[in-house]
């Protein structure tokens, strides 16, 4: 079936005239009928999409191949804007009819590509900065997303619905969007490949925001050279948001892509998060780490200087989600600020305070401008032990390529200091659930964690589909 196939193999088979976007899109739309009322990975389908295919399908007949993706669907979390009939929510009833006037950049930049935007993708709600103790990948709109490998472990959040739409085969390519671990974790969580980006390389514009400055898009898909083709799409400079300024256009992200890249390779292994896993995934973990050694990478164990990167809290987080939020809610046509978002909740608890809001209190809290000590205070702490003396410490005074972490047990470092990270599926656990290796590096190394993430992919290939 060719569902079942990567981006790369479905866009061999679009090339080839094998087959066409729209009967490409027919079978994924006979899977998302058959899996997602168990899955409830799908929140919306676009009520064109046969036609966006059959517009590809006309295109590609006539020589116009937009990229390599033309004529695959994707799904977006929904938390980005899609000026069209699907509702951009956040996962939340308080948005449940709320629709954008205009495309955010990163799906301008994928119809502009020819990809075919399939739908909205369940999340985590408010991408799990609505409260504490909510589990991942539930929200009120969407209900509990479901792991396609075993519905006893949870999907890793808040792009939830986008990993276990890819890992079903409900989609080939999905948008997630992280803050702070949101799409390495359901990244790991469902045998994918994720690419957290730099901060700045993927525009914001069109996004429900958390944090300006953790805040990024990112690709979701089944290998490396997917995610990296992906990447070449959506990366790039915005005017809108003066944090891409440095970004580069039309990087090709593939290009760089070798199985041979890792001898002499220097790693480093971050010790403080190995307690934090069961026997079993530290084995899964450490015997990647050996296929690494095996394959001529050389691997020393590390440490941070101040052990609070790895516990560091999200103090910022809360003061930047006021400012931000209150900005974009204003442009909607639901609750216009948090403190009508919160009063919303109260009005009906039952079905849209399910978990409460506490999150969403403390944001409202702040006066809202950034201005106070405490913000201060809080950013210049996670730069200083995440970034300063955490990651550049590490691979500057090393001499190290890249860290290398389980599941996405470093995002919250890397989040903060605006790094990027790229996990890629090391081996199956006992639960029968993945088990990642992520690689960080310093800012735009995104290629070259490419490059090493896909030799290590080709070198093991341990990713399998669930069985539904």
């Amino acid at each position: 079936m060719e569902t079942e196939a990567s981006a790369t193999e479905l866009s061999a088979l679009l090339e080839q005239g094998k087959i066409t976007s729209l009967a490409l899109l027919e079978q994924y739309l006979a899977r998302i009928e058959a899996h997602n009322p168990k899955l409830h990975a799908v929140l919306e389908l676009a009520a064109d999409a046969r036609e966006q295919a059959a517009r590809l399908d006309a295109e590609r007949a006539q020589g116009q191949v937009r990229s390599a993706l033309h004529g695959l669907p994707i799904l977006l979390k929904d938390n980005l804007d899609t000026a069209d009939t699907l509702h951009t929510s956040a996962g939340s009833l308080a948005l449940a009819e709320h629709r954008a006037s205009a495309d955010s950049e990163v799906a301008r930049r994928l119809r502009a590509a020819g990809l075919l935007i399939l739908g909205k993708a369940n999340m985590t709600e408010w991408a799990n900065f609505m409260t504490t103790g909510m589990p991942n990948g539930y929200s009120s709109r969407g209900g509990q997303t479901v792991n396609p490998y075993n519905p006893q472990v949870h999907t890793g959040g808040s792009s939830s619905g986008s990993a276990v739409a890819v890992a079903a085969d409900l989609a080939p390519l999905a948008i997630g969007t992280e803050t702070s671990g949101s799409i390495l974790s359901p990244a790991s969580q469902n045998c994918l490949v994720g690419v957290k980006p730099t901060v700045g390389l993927v525009s914001r514009r069109g996004i429900i925001p958390i944090s300006h400055s953790q805040d990024t898009a990112g690709p979701i898909a089944k290998t490396v050279r997917d995610a990296a083709a992906l990447l070449s799409v959506i990366a790039g400079p915005d005017p809108a948001d003066p944090a891409t300024a440095r970004a580069l256009e039309g990087t090709d992200f593939t290009s760089a892509l070798r199985a041979d890249a890792l001898p002499g390779v220097r790693f480093g292994l971050v010790r403080g998060v190995l307690a934090r896993l069961s026997e079993d995934e530290r084995s899964v973990y450490l015997g990647a780490v050996e296929t690494l050694k095996g394959l001529g990478a050389e691997v020393i164990e590390v440490d941070f200087q101040d052990p609070g990167a790895l516990h560091s809290g999200f103090e910022v987080l809360v003061y930047e989600f006021k400012p931000g939020l209150n900005r974009y809610l204003a442009g909607t046509e639901g609750p216009r600020s948090i403190a009508e978002l919160m009063a919303f909740g109260d009005a009906d608890p039952e079905r849209r305070l399910r978990y409460g809001q506490v999150l969403l209190q403390a944001a409202q809290g702040t006066r809202g401008d950034l201005s106070e000590g405490g913000y201060r205070y809080a950013r210049a702490r996670d730069l200083r032990i995440c970034k300063e003396q955490g990651i550049d410490a590490l691979l500057y005074g090393q001499q190290l390529e890249a860290l290398l972490f389980p599941q996405n047990w470093g995002a919250g470092v890397a989040a903060k200091a605006g790094y990027p990270s790229v996990t890629v599926p090391a081996g199956m656990g006992a639960n029968g659930v993945s088990v990642n290796l992520t690689f960080t590096g310093d800012a735009y190394s995104e290629m070259r964690l490419l490059q090493l993430a896909y030799a290590f992919e080709q070198a093991t290939r341990v990713r399998r589909p669930p069985a539904l």
